[in-house]
């Protein structure tokens, strides 16, 4: 009989492997020596190790799914159980009874791992239904459709949920979209027909600017373009192509009526410029009048002037105030020369000059005697009063006399 430390070999060639549970046969050996039949069954159990290790290493190294790892566990198992090997058979079996553990421990981990991916794609996907409700309702056509398409992309890219809530959440996600788009479409829609609108209204306008081009009623013509302008403002864009056709013809029509009326303006103003040179000697000549003496030649000279006047023409409007102002003091000084001739030669105001100033002067006669009475008679309070009446007699009988005066000057 030939044995080691976990096997023997009987007379027989019956094969055993020893166990903490005893002996137990694990084959037969009839066609060499026992040792050989050892060494043969001994390889058997290095081949179950070498297994065992190689599944060790594919579950701590790679990611082999749990159930095929534990199918692999059993198969292994089982042949460990069948024990046809000569070895440390326990010492497999609890290789493999912790690397069953290993495995469900790996398992309990994914199962969480996938529970926490699916409750973080769950807040991802919920936040991502809010953003796209809340951009249903954005008039930033541009960004929001751009954002839209973004958020799509990392749905794709976001784990599936159970069937149930991923269909709940994307059909809102879906319909955020299609609202979205349908307001867009509506409002290019409406932005459409104001744009045709605008450039029906804007035809008219050019229409209505080409034909006053020609105009030479330079006042009520450019009120009316400034009018135009403000009804381009008012009408609204066109497509842009006709928008910037239709306004080079609109700025065109402008352009033809301004430099034609700037030309005649133009010219007017070298006018005026002339004609103020001309007022301004003549104002000299106006003023060479003054002080007013000799009233008749005055008048005569500046009648004179002021037909000269008139016949040169207009002149710069800004220019126009202080010339017309300087001929006016002439024409004042004249005119208040003629009111005092006219005062000084009224024999009416005359008369009434005279008999106001004969009544006041016989007011302070009466008053210097009353006054000399109370005076002698010691009345002073009486005195009093009537020097003061006196007083203000006598100034009002210097004023008349001076008024008198002027008809006798």
């Amino acid at each position: 009989m030939t044995s080691d430390p976990w096997g023997r070999v009987d007379e027989q060639g019956t094969v055993y492997v020893r166990t903490a549970e005893g002996e137990h046969v694990v084959g037969s050996w009839q066609a060499g020596s026992p040792e050989e039949a050892l060494a043969y069954f001994e390889r058997k159990y290095e081949g179950l190790a070498v297994e065992i290790g190689l599944l060790e290493r594919r579950v701590r190294t790679t990611d082999l799914a749990p159930k095929d790892a534990l199918t692999a566990v059993e198969h292994l198992r089982a042949q460990v159980v069948e024990g046809h090997a000569v070895g440390d058979l326990a010492a497999l079996a609890k290789r493999l009874d912790a690397l069953t553990a290993d495995v469900e421990s790996r398992r309990e981990e994914r199962k969480a791992a996938r529970a926490k991916a699916q409750d973080e794609a769950r807040t991802a996907k919920d936040q991502l239904v809010a953003e796209a409700e809340q951009l249903a309702e954005s008039t930033q056509w541009r960004e929001a459709g751009d954002r839209l398409r973004a958020l799509v992309d990392i749905w794709k890219g976001l784990p599936r949920l159970d069937r149930k809530s991923d269909d709940e959440l994307w059909h809102r996600f879906s319909h955020a979209r299609s609202a979205f788009s349908k307001r867009r479409k509506a409002h290019f829609a409406t932005l459409d027909q104001q744009r045709d609108d605008a450039r029906a209204r804007k035809e008219r306008l050019v229409q209505e600017a080409e034909a006053l081009s020609e105009s030479t009623d330079w006042g009520d013509t450019a009120a009316r373009y400034r009018q135009l302008m403000t009804e381009w403002k008012a009408a609204g864009r066109a497509q842009r192509d006709t928008e910037d056709e239709l306004w080079a013809r609109f700025r065109g029509a402008q352009d033809v009526f301004f430099q034609a009326r700037s030309a005649v303006f133009s010219e007017r103003d070298a006018e005026q410029r002339e004609n103020q040179t001309l007022k301004e000697a003549l104002l000299l000549d106006a003023e060479a009048l003054l002080p007013i003496g000799d009233l008749k030649t005055a008048k005569a000279a500046y009648r004179g002037i002021g037909e000269r006047w008139e016949a040169i023409g207009h002149v710069p409007r800004d220019s126009r105030p202080k010339l017309e102002a300087r001929l006016h003091t002439v024409e004042r000084a004249i005119r208040e020369a003629e009111e005092a001739e006219w005062r000084r030669t009224n024999p009416e105001a005359r008369a009434r000059a005279q008999g106001m100033t004969g009544l006041l002067q016989a007011a302070v006669d009466k008053l210097e005697a009353e006054l000399a009475r109370a005076r002698t008679a010691g009345n002073n309070s009486k005195a009093a009063k009537l020097e003061a009446e006196l007083a203000g007699r006598r100034e009002l009988l210097e004023q008349a006399q001076k008024s008198l005066e002027e008809f006798s000057g």
